[in-house]
């Protein structure tokens, strides 16, 4: 079915295919929509994606599967066991690994004609804009806003069109932005999200989790707008959300339309201030109220009189908690309607998965008059890797 509104093919055809690519690629070369020019185009395009986790993983086995010649890849982690129930890329025997190896190696497993470049960095204000002009299109598989936005501003900087991804618990979101897009279709990541939502408002996958087969899902369909864009094909989601809910099955998409009030991006900023991973309340709140996981623990020793609170959710707490420790989940104490629960006789110690969630909890604390006060540091993380190693983290 012809696209009422196809984009221009994005990369103009290689100058052939060879004997084994004709017969590796020919499934492909039988879809009148894509043929042995469509194939060109895929062999001849460069395509950079950020991040071989969740998203990247299935992105860049199928891109790499349908051919592209090159294909970047921005990663600076290394394998962990956690990811391993979604990050296919990778396999046991990669843990402790570069993920950028790891993904490199897969890829070639599968296709070895694919020129793989490793950009093992993190992506920064200062890097981002000359790295995205050596390509002609990007995939944003990463998982914080601070990142989202300073890929679609540098995509918008870098004149590129990205598709981008987002995946959490059981719901995944795709889209195509492209800022230069022609017939006056531009959009970026702004038109959707003019500003980031409030410190603590959205939880990554490491706080919220999510369902490892989901990743296929928004991953595979990235990997498609990709391969439309690059040839030219069908109806992108330039202009579209498309939202998928694995527990209904269902896929439904929203139109999405130019912001009237977005200022024009002319610059790239301090992305982490802009999103501000722990609000300035946190921030204030922490400032003199923040305790090590050894300092806790030689209270623990002493024999202090210590009330440990953690504000994780009831599925955390049963992975692993402190000794000692009583569960009011954030939200609860951020309401109001815990702080009744909440002892004013001894110093209270706060403490969740990494130390986010809980530096807000002190703020509210804090502001309802609980001087004696504190938060944990790297909260149960800290403590598993810190204090008894014997713990599960995830």
């Amino acid at each position: 079915m012809k696209s009422k509104n196809p984009l221009p093919p994005l990369v103009e055809p290689a100058a052939e295919l060879s004997r084994a690519e004709v017969a590796r690629y020919s499934r492909h070369l039988i879809i009148p929509d894509v043929g042995m020019v469509g194939q060109k185009r895929i062999k001849n395009a460069r395509v950079l994606v950020i991040g071989a986790g969740g998203l990247g993983s299935p992105a860049l086995l199928y891109l790499a599967a349908a051919g592209v010649g090159t294909i970047g890849i921005v990663e600076f982690d290394e394998v962990d066991e956690s990811n391993l129930q979604r990050q296919v890329i990778h396999g046991q025997a990669d843990i402790g690994r570069p993920k950028a190896e790891s993904a490199r190696d897969s890829i070639l497993e599968i296709n070895p004609g694919v020129e793989v470049r490793l950009h093992r960095f993190r992506l920064e204000p200062d890097n981002a804009v000359e790295l995205f002009a050596q390509y002609d299109l990007i995939l944003d598989g990463t998982d914080n806003f601070a990142t989202r936005y300073l890929v679609n501003d540098a995509a918008v900087l870098a004149g590129k069109p990205y598709v981008w991804g987002s995946i959490y618990r059981f719901e995944g979101q795709a889209s195509v932005f492209w800022e230069d897009a022609p017939d006056g279709r531009g959009l970026n990541y702004r038109d959707l999200y003019p500003e980031a939502p409030p410190p603590g408002m959205v939880p990554s996958c490491a706080e919220g989790g999510v369902l490892g087969v989901l990743c296929a899902s928004i991953g595979s369909i990235m990997a498609t707008e990709a391969i439309k864009l690059i040839t030219g094909i069908g109806e992108s989601l330039l202009g579209r959300l498309m939202v998928y809910d694995a527990l209904e099955m269902s896929y439904r998409t929203i139109k999405l339309r130019r912001d009237p009030a977005r200022e024009p991006i002319t610059e790239l900023i301090d992305y982490d201030a802009f999103c501000g991973v722990v609000s300035d309340e946190g921030v204030a709140a922490t400032a003199d109220s923040t305790i090590t996981a050894r300092e806790l623990a030689a209270m623990l020793e002493e024999g202090r009189e210590i009330e440990i609170v953690d504000v994780r959710e009831p599925v955390e707490w049963d992975i692993v908690h402190l000794p000692g420790a009583t569960l009011i989940p954030k939200d609860r104490i951020l309401s109001g309607e815990a702080l009744a629960e909440l002892p004013q006789d001894r110093p209270i110690v706060l403490h969740c998965k990494t130390g986010i969630r809980s530096a807000e909890a002190l703020a509210a604390l804090k502001k309802a008059g609980f001087a004696d006060a504190t938060h944990l540091q790297g909260g149960v993380i800290a403590w598993a890797n810190q204090v008894d190693k014997s713990l599960p983290v995830y």
